[in-house]
């Protein structure tokens, strides 16, 4: 075991009765993998071993307690807890909810004790993982409680992204939750990650209506109207390149998207089925805005393929992939603001030399 600076992928294990194991498993086959990061998955590695046995998997497992014993070319496990567990694929279970809750919580102490640079997380089952140390809404809502800033859930493809100004948000709630402040506040953030994130330095970023047809001139509505015009005209003022609101029946239809760097929704299905038809399986969930890098693939625990050895595993892959890349990103954009305020500073120094 090598000293390496390949960055360090942190991997909760999701839902153990779900097909989190074996899509972890079959990205990790290809050895190739591990040219681009370390990675670590919070579990435990009798159970590891006892997953791979039931997919016929051929990934080879490193056992460890400790971030200073990481195997460089090894699927490492780091045994978040000690005890047997039953697994019963395709079922829903609290107790197994307790042990994804136990990876993504320990994960993410070790994301925020920069033991792992990135996480990637696989899917929990969201009823299930519910308990006195868990009561959010899923991966995103708590992570925003446990780092810096503020999340924003944003669908990411070679071909297309998709930001959300609400979320897990009953539908009968959306209204309540967009604001002139929340939506100017995100609206900034996705702006900046299109920047920071992704290398993007002047973005275009397209805002889909909050009511059919923008609501024609207040015949559906009035919010448009009311709280989203006048919002994003305040954002063209500030120098952003907003556009909108655009009707959402047509804008993925006819490609619109593509005109775009991203894709502002107003709320979940809005933005997420036209995300999904366009690039399920092929797609990342990333939380943006936070200090702390975190992906996920763009599908759930599929308990009725749990099991199977049927699950795809493209997404995991794309998920870590995107988390790698957006660290790149990150480190390339810290360096070019030093360098910018170091010359700054020296050119401010000289004038006042000259003086």
């Amino acid at each position: 075991m090598k000293e390496s600076h390949l960055p360090r992928v942190g991997i909760s294990i999701g839902d153990l009765n779900g097909i989190g194991s074996e899509i972890i498993l079959k990205t990790f086959e290809d050895t190739r993998m591990f040219d681009f990061c370390i990675p670590v998955v919070f579990a435990n590695a009798k159970l590891m071993n006892f997953f791979k046995k039931t997919y016929g998997s051929k990934t080879l497992i490193h056992s460890t307690a400790s971030f200073e014993e990481l195997h460089t070319n090894k699927l490492n496990v780091y045994n978040a807890w000690e005890e047997s567990v039953s697994v019963n694929f395709g079922k829903e279970d609290s107790k197994i909810g307790s042990y994804a809750f136990k990876s993504l919580d320990i994960a993410t102490k070790a994301l925020q004790e920069n033991l792992v640079d990135v996480l990637v997380t696989a899917p929990i089952h969201k009823n299930t993982i519910q308990s006195d140390q868990f009561q959010f809404k899923g991966h995103t809502d708590f992570l925003n409680d446990k780092l810096e800033g503020n999340s924003i859930m944003l669908m990411v493809s070679d071909a297309l992204k998709v930001a959300l100004l609400t979320d897990h948000v009953p539908l009968n709630e959306i209204t309540k939750n967009l604001t002139p402040g929340s939506i100017s506040e995100k609206i900034s953030l996705i702006n900046n990650s299109m920047i920071k994130d992704f290398g993007i330095p002047k973005p275009k970023i397209a805002v889909l209506g909050i009511n059919p047809h923008t609501g024609d001139n207040g015949v559906i509505g009035h919010e448009d109207d009311e709280i989203l015009k006048p919002t994003l005209k305040k954002l063209q003022q500030a120098g952003k390149l907003i556009y909108g609101p655009y009707a959402a029946d047509s804008f993925f239809g006819n490609e619109t998207y593509k005109q775009f760097d991203v894709t502002v929704a107003c709320y979940h299905d809005q933005g997420l089925i036209g995300f999904k038809t366009l690039a399920f399986g092929k797609g990342t969930n990333f939380t943006a805005g936070l200090s702390k890098i975190r992906t996920s693939p763009d599908h759930g625990t599929a308990f009725e393929i749990a099991g199977k050895k049927l699950a795809n595993h493209q997404s995991f892959k794309e998920a870590l992939f995107k988390a790698l890349e957006i660290f790149r990103n990150r480190k390339d954009y810290e360096q070019y603001a030093q360098n910018k305020l170091k010359k700054a500073s020296e050119k401010t120094s000289g004038k006042s030399t000259n003086n």
